[in-house]
């Protein structure tokens, strides 16, 4: 989008011209805001973690224990897990209410019974992936949730791997 500038103003740089801005009456506090963005954002001990921190990282360490499976973040704000770059469970990031997506070709039709439940978005609700979105006041049932990451690995691994595994 174009700005408008009075013909006697030359732009020479984004810093000339943040002063000029500045210099014409622009809070200075806009400016801070706009380069405190780009520093790393300092730790912070004795923040409280998300109610659902643990759950997270104990689903999450669960499905790094498959054979060859690995994190991936397809997008910012997201670690999801995969096995040879499939995903396999789409996990929310810590801090975040537990979110999880998982392909349920066997239990997916009796999962979607469940209130907490819903086809998953963008088209994969019909290929059989399912999400499970929990309040921040609920508790997740980690260990059924877990039954639900090792049929997910079954089902996108390829079959080499999935019978290095123990039957079901």
């Amino acid at each position: 989008m174009a700005t408008k500038r009075s013909p006697s103003t030359k732009q020479t740089s984004p810093t000339r011209s943040k002063s000029k801005t500045a210099a014409a009456g622009a809070k200075p506090s806009a400016r801070k805001k706009t380069s405190s963005k780009t520093k790393a954002p300092k730790a912070r001990s004795g923040v409280a973690k998300h109610p659902h921190a643990a759950a997270v990282a104990e689903l999450r360490a669960f499905g790094l224990t498959y054979p060859e499976a690995h994190t991936k973040s397809p997008w910012p704000g997201h670690l999801d897990l995969a096995v040879k770059d499939k995903t396999f469970a789409y996990l929310s990031i810590e801090g975040e209410p537990l979110r999880i997506s998982c392909k349920l070709p066997l239990s997916g039709e009796s999962a979607l019974s469940l209130v907490f439940t819903e086809p998953t978005a963008y088209g994969l609700g019909k290929s059989g992936w399912v999400t499970a979105t929990f309040k921040d006041s609920e508790a997740p049932p980690v260990e059924f949730l877990k039954a639900w990451i090792d049929e997910s690995y079954r089902a996108q691994a390829p079959k080499t791997l999935v019978k290095k595994l123990p039957s079901t």
